[in-house]
């Protein structure tokens, strides 16, 4: 729902999402930046849209038992930055490319690792089996939109990266036991704004 309480349409996701795409800041993958790709899987699950996250195993190259999205580092065979998006969803947790409906990217994003990431929404059915790889996924679990669109939920910190550098990085609240923060936090923030659920001014 949007904060005035009406129901939030598929079109509206589509038609939100589309207009970031059009205007959106594309950063280019230099000064030691890989280009990567996430996805941001909506379902309609529950009467109600929630995203699909996933807790990183202890034994990933970087991230290790973090909460993300689906997604990794572009290889030489991948045409396109969704075909990345939906590679790594299916090698993560065995959700087919076809049962992925791009919607649009959001803008990119730099991460300290050195990662240029550029999220990819696209709806998946429900309900639906997944396929987990034991050696990069530990658990996949879903979270309500309205539930992370609620100020209450989540809060902006200071953190101290290994260079000395403090940034602000977003923490939310427990849910189901798991913690969603750092770039995936402010990927969740910024789309809930796209989507109208937050104001711009969080």
């Amino acid at each position: 729902m949007h904060p005035g309480g009406a129901p939030l349409r598929e079109e509206d996701i589509y038609s939100r999402v589309q207009a970031v795409e059009r205007a959106r800041k594309i950063l280019p993958a230099t000064n030691g930046f890989r280009r990567a790709a996430v996805l941001i899987p909506l379902a309609w699950k529950d009467e109600e849209w929630q995203v699909l996250f996933t807790r990183r195993t202890e034994t990933v190259q970087s991230h290790k038992g973090q909460v993300s999205f689906p997604g990794g580092a572009v290889e030489p065979g991948d045409r396109t930055l969704e075909d990345t998006a939906r590679r790594e969803t299916y090698e993560e947790i065995g959700l087919a490319p076809d049962q992925i409906r791009i919607v649009g990217r959001l803008h990119d994003y730099p991460t300290i690792s050195d990662f240029l990431i550029t999220p990819i929404v696209g709806l998946i059915p429900w309900p639906v089996s997944f396929q987990v790889s034991e050696k990069e996924v530990q658990r996949v679990f879903f979270v309500p939109l309205q539930w992370l669109a609620k100020p209450a939920h989540f809060e902006e910190r200071p953190y101290l990266r290994q260079n000395g550098k403090v940034e602000p990085v977003i923490y939310y609240q427990l849910y189901d036991g798991e913690m969603v923060w750092g770039v995936t936090g402010r990927i969740t923030v910024n789309f809930l704004k796209i989507l109208g659920m937050l104001s711009e001014a969080l």
